[in-house]
């Protein structure tokens, strides 16, 4: 059979089609079953938010208690965050869980933020608590957050209840407040 360019261009073309067609199946078959995208990796399951093109907050969770338990009213929870500024110095200077908690525990002082700076309020022990709960968490649940900074002012977060599992099982709750101690009863006297 003699070729002629007209055929051997229509073989080359015809080539090329199933060759382009046939790399991506090809490549995508060399990672395997066992590559790093097929096994579990944790999301970003938190809140995240950019105030004024300047600081970002990332990664914000409340850590619940662990599946089929919730945190009751009166106790205490975690919250975890990553902050970064880019800007004008600022400091993080309270927070408040307005239907979720009476109180919010900062580290002392607040916290601060300097340009190029960021700070990771990230554990595994908690240094953000939610004090006297004023409604029972259970994971799966999304909580408002209202974070002041000194600068920046007022950002209002819709923050998840992470239930004290797989990923975040790694996480410390709250430590227990210490028990009270009964003190002695007077014995009667003869």
């Amino acid at each position: 059979m003699i070729l002629t360019n007209r055929s051997a261009w229509s073989l080359r073309g015809f080539a090329v089609v199933v060759a382009a067609a046939l790399a991506p199946a090809i490549a995508g078959c060399e990672a395997g079953a066992n590559a790093p995208t097929q096994q579990w990796h944790q999301p970003t399951a938190g809140a995240s938010a950019v105030v004024n093109n300047t600081i970002r907050i990332n990664n914000v969770f409340v850590l619940g208690a662990a599946p089929d338990s919730s945190l009751t009213p009166g106790g205490s929870a975690g919250m975890f965050l990553a902050l970064a500024n880019n800007g004008t110095p600022d400091r993080l200077i309270a927070i408040a869980a307005p239907g979720t908690a009476t109180a919010v525990q900062l580290p002392a002082g607040g916290v601060g933020l300097g340009n190029r700076q960021a700070v990771f309020l990230t554990g595994p022990a908690p240094q953000v608590v939610l004090h006297n709960l004023t409604r029972s968490l259970i994971g799966g649940q999304y909580v408002r957050i209202v974070l002041d900074f000194q600068r920046a002012g007022l950002v209002t977060l819709r923050v998840p209840v992470m239930p004290r599992s797989q990923y975040f099982a790694t996480f410390s709750p709250v430590p227990a407040s210490p028990a009270a101690t009964p003190s002695p009863l007077a014995s009667p006297t003869a």
